[in-house]
C-alpha cells in the first residue's frame, strides 16, 4: 500500500473559496483503494460550517516551536465519504470570518499550518510516502521536509509534490519577517532558494525543494515556462522542466449531472436534451425577468469578476454584444468596476441582461443547465472548471485558447463536423466578439450542427477517473514502482 497525504488550505465540503477546494475534495476519492491510501489534512477554520465542526473527533494536541514561539496544535479527525480528513486546530491563527485575510497574517498562519501538519504525522499513526502540497499556502512543507524534519527517521525518505493551481499567488513577504516566523536559517534565503527579487517567496521554496511539480493542465505547464505566464518564476520552472507535468483537473460527475441535479427545474440527458433542456431556459427567463423566448440565444457567465477572467474584453464589447439577438445571465462577484458594469447593462438592457452580483451554488447549476453557450475569455486559466461543467450540461463554451481551456474545449470545425465549443487565439476584444457572433450564427442557422456539437460535449469525459490514473502513474514513478 502506498500512502499519500494531501495538504491544502481548503477542501469541499468543509471550506471553499475556489477551484482548489473542489480538487482536494474530489480527487482523493478516485484513487485505486487497493493500491493507494490517500488522506487529507487542512486547517480547522473557525468559519467552517457548524454541521462539520460538530462531527470532528479530537485525536491529540501538543505544543510546537515555530521559531522562538511555542504554539498550541490540536488535531481532529473525520471520516467523510470513505476518506480520512485531519484538521489542524489553533484559534489564534484560524479565527476570523474567512479562511484568508491580510497577506501578512496569512504568511504566519500558513507557516504554522505547514509545520504543524508535518509535526502531527507521527501522532496520527499515518506515515505518508508522498506529501502532496497544493499552492503557496503549503509551499514551506517541501522546505521543512528537507530541513530539520529530514534528520528524523520517520521523515527521512518522505517525498513531496508541489501542485500549482494558480501561479499568480505565491505568498510573498519581506525576508526579515519570514526568517523570524519560520526560524529557517539564513542559508535558505538566497536567490537559488526562497529569495525572489529581495523578498521571501513561499511558492518558490516549494518549487525548489519538491521532488516533483505538477500543474492543472498540459498547456498551462508549457505556458508557465514563458515570461508572459511565468509570473517571474519562468526561469526556475524551465530549470525544473523535467520534474514538471500538467494533469488536467476533473469535476465530480455525481454532483454535476443534468440527469440527477436537484437544483434544476427539469432533468435531462444526452438522449432527450433536445426536448427537455429548454424547459430550464424557460424557468430561468421567468425567474430573472428576461424576455420569454425558447429560441433566444442565451449566454451564461459564472465567474469571479476579475481581469484574469477576461472581463476587460467583455467590458469593451458589451454594448455591441447586447445589440445582437442574445440574452446574458451573469453570476459572480469581484472587482467593483465589473460588478457595476454588469448592473449598468442589466438596467440599460432590461429583459436582455441579468446581473446576479452574488454567489449561489443553486443559481450556478441553473445557468449551466439553462444557457445555450458559456462565455469564458480568460487572459490565463490554469485549468478552469466552469467550462467542464458547461460541457457536462450541453452548454457550449466560447473560450480563449489558453491553459486548461485550450486542453478541454475542442473548437468547432464546420468542414469536418468536429468540436465541442468555440475558441479564439488572441487576447483581443474583437476576436472574442466575432467568435461569439459565429457561435450565434451556428445556433440560429445550423441548429442540427449545433445539436450534434451538444452531443459531443455531453459525451466528453472530464470526470476525475482519468486524472486520478495520471496521478497514480506519477506517484509510482516517484516511488520507483
Amino acid at each position: 500500500m502506498k500512502n499519500v497525504l494531501f495538504v491544502a488550505s481548503e477542501c469541499v465540503p468543509f471550506i471553499k473559496t475556489g477551484g482548489l477546494a473542489d480538487v482536494v475534495g474530489s480527487l482523493p476519492k478516485c484513487f485505486n483503494k487497493d493500491e493507494f491510501d490517500v488522506r487529507v489534512i487542512i486547517p480547522k477554520y473557525m468559519c467552517m460550517k457548524e454541521e462539520y465542526k460538530n462531527q470532528l473527533e479530537y485525536i491529540t494536541h501538543f505544543y510546537m516551536d515555530l521559531s522562538w514561539r511555542s504554539q498550541y496544535v490540536g488535531v481532529l479527525h473525520m471520516m467523510y465519504e470513505g476518506i480520512h480528513y485531519y484538521f489542524i486546530d489553533n484559534e489564534y491563527y484560524l479565527a476570523g470570518p474567512r479562511p484568508y485575510g491580510n497577506i501578512y497574517e496569512d504568511i504566519e498562519k500558513f507557516a504554522f499550518f505547514s509545520k504543524a501538519a508535518l509535526s502531527a504525522l507521527p501522532l496520527i499513526g499515518f506515515k505518508p510516502d508522498i506529501v502532496h502540497c497544493h499552492d503557496w499556502q503549503t509551499g514551506l512543507i517541501p522546505v521543512f521536509l528537507k530541513d530539520k524534519f529530514h534528520e528524523g527517521e520517520f521523515f527521512c525518505n518522505m517525498k513531496s509534490i508541489m501542485t500549482i493551481h494558480n501561479l499568480k499567488f505565491q505568498g510573498v513577504w519581506d525576508m526579515k519577517t519570514v526568517k523570524d516566523i519560520t526560524g529557517l536559517p539564513s542559508y535558505y534565503f538566497t536567490p537559488d532558494k526562497l529569495e525572489a527579487y529581495g523578498d521571501a517567496n513561499y511558492l518558490k521554496g516549494g518549487l525548489v525543494y519538491a521532488d516533483a511539480i505538477t500543474t492543472v493542465s498540459r498547456t498551462y505547464a508549457e505556458e508557465i515556462k514563458t515570461p508572459f505566464y511565468g509570473e517571474h518564476l519562468d526561469g526556475l520552472l524551465n530549470a525544473r522542466a523535467h520534474d514538471l507535468r500538467g494533469i488536467v483537473n476533473g469535476i465530480d460527475y455525481d454532483e454535476y449531472n443534468p440527469e440527477t441535479d436537484r437544483y434544476i427545474v427539469k432533468n435531462y440527458n444526452a438522449k432527450n436534451f433536445r426536448k427537455e433542456k429548454v424547459k430550464n431556459k424557460r424557468a430561468l427567463q421567468e425567474e430573472l425577468g428576461l424576455e420569454k423566448d425558447d429560441k433566444k440565444f442565451m449566454i451564461g457567465i459564472v465567474s469571479r469578476l476579475t481581469d484574469q477572467k477576461g472581463f476587460d474584453l467583455i467590458a469593451y464589447m458589451m454594448d455591441e454584444m447586447c445589440q445582437q439577438d442574445v440574452q446574458f445571465v451573469i453570476l459572480g462577484t469581484g472587482e467593483e468596476k465589473y460588478e457595476n458594469m454588469f448592473r449598468h447593462f442589466a438596467w440599460k438592457y432590461q429583459g436582455k441582461v441579468s446581473a446576479n452580483i452574488f454567489y449561489s451554488e443553486t443559481m450556478s447549476h441553473k445557468i449551466y443547465a439553462s444557457c445555450d453557450a458559456f462565455l469564458m475569455p480568460s487572459l490565463f486559466e490554469p485549468c478552469g472548471l466552469s467550462q467542464l461543467m458547461s460541457l457536462r450540461y450541453g452548454t457550449l463554451p466560447i473560450v480563449r485558447e489558453t491553459g486548461g481551456l485550450k486542453d478541454t474545449v475542442m473548437p468547432y470545425n464546420e468542414y469536418e463536423g468536429t468540436g465541442t465549443g468555440f475558441s479564439f487565439a488572441n487576447y483581443n476584444a474583437h476576436e472574442m466578439f466575432n467568435t461569439l457572433k459565429y457561435a450565434q450564427y451556428i445556433y440560429y442557422e445550423k441548429k442540427r450542427e449545433w445539436n450534434k456539437m451538444v452531443d459531443r460535449a455531453m459525451a466528453a469525459d472530464f470526470s476525475w477517473a482519468s486524472s486520478a490514473k495520471q496521478y497514480e502513474e506519477m506517484y509510482n514513478w516517484m516511488l520507483g514502482c
